[in-house]
């Protein structure tokens, strides 16, 4: 996981096919906390926290690592819960950028 974190998320445009197979399945591999693919087309995972405020502390920091990356997830914040939803539109699936997200989002204070 830590060679994807070192990684940078690339923008996409559109000219690369979504990851299917052997492919996404590697890089599946390499993401230690269990990030689910779903349907081969996202990942997703959900973050529990104490409370309230500290769920809100990471999406902040998911926030400012999406903005750093160019690469933003689908972020869901309830009481003591964040869910993220990653993929790239411009192939309606995964690309190696999204795993990328992945692995630095796991690199991120949980507290």
């Amino acid at each position: 996981m830590r060679e994807l974190a070192k990684k940078e998320c690339i923008p996409c445009t559109g000219d690369v096919p979504a990851l299917k197979g052997a492919a996404l399945k590697r890089l599946q591999r390499q993401l230690i906390r269990k990030w689910q693919v779903v349907k081969g087309h996202h990942l997703e995972k959900e973050f529990k926290f104490k409370n309230f405020k500290q769920a809100l502390a990471f999406v902040n920091r998911v926030g400012e690592l999406a903005e750093e990356q160019n690469h933003h997830p689908d972020i869901y914040l309830a009481w003591g819960l964040v869910k993220i939803t990653i993929w790239t539109h411009a192939v309606d699936g995964l690309t190696e950028s999204d795993f990328v997200l992945a692995a630095k989002i796991e690199m991120l204070p949980l507290k």
